[in-house]
């Protein structure tokens, strides 16, 4: 029985407030390029910063194509653009993550920070749930961000929650090139 449902796509969901979410998407991404799968990376809230998995995927370019949809961080940080840029920019992101997953080109999609737009009212979370439902069987689909609706927990095949137990920040030491961004 297990051989039978192998070839099932899964829809795998990280969040929590925790630290690795992103990474462990991008442990699946690297495991399965490993067996030649193709995956496709839309991140959702990222985009103004220059973050080191865009120079660690070009190594794996024969097998992953990452795309930032998102117009950055939303109200923090750097941003100064108005709210309706970043709405207008993860609608669109969103629609393109159905023409993706639809276009029968990749084994695996990765909607990196979904979660967030979510959560922030960038994009409707009933939009988000009928895709996922709507998915191709076939496809692993992998969702991350903190606050993960219960809903989409509910028909998530795994989901796991990153929980902070320590983080250096609260030592006064900030972020590090290669470990967090």
């Amino acid at each position: 029985m297990a051989e039978k449902n192998q070839d099932k796509g899964l829809t795998i969901v990280y969040t929590g407030n925790g630290k690795g979410k992103t990474t462990a998407a991008l442990g699946i991404c690297v495991r399965a390029a490993g067996y030649r799968k193709k995956i496709k990376i839309l991140q959702f809230v990222k985009g103004s910063w220059k973050y080191g998995e865009l120079e660690g995927i070009k190594l794996l370019k024969d097998f992953v194509d990452m795309e930032q949809v998102g117009e950055g961080f939303v109200g923090i940080v750097d941003d100064n653009k108005e709210f309706e840029v970043h709405q207008k920019a993860a609608r669109e992101g969103l629609e393109h993550a159905r023409q993706v997953i639809f276009s029968g080109e990749y084994d695996i999609v990765i909607l990196d920070e979904l979660n967030i737009a979510v959560d922030l009212g960038l994009v409707d979370a009933d939009a988000v749930l009928e895709l996922v439902k709507s998915k191709p069987e076939a496809l692993h689909l992998v969702i991350t961000g903190r606050n993960a609706r219960p809903e989409l927990i509910e028909i998530a095949d795994l989901v796991t929650e990153m929980k902070e137990i320590k983080h250096p920040y609260q030592k006064g030491v900030l972020a590090q090139r290669a470990i967090d961004w």
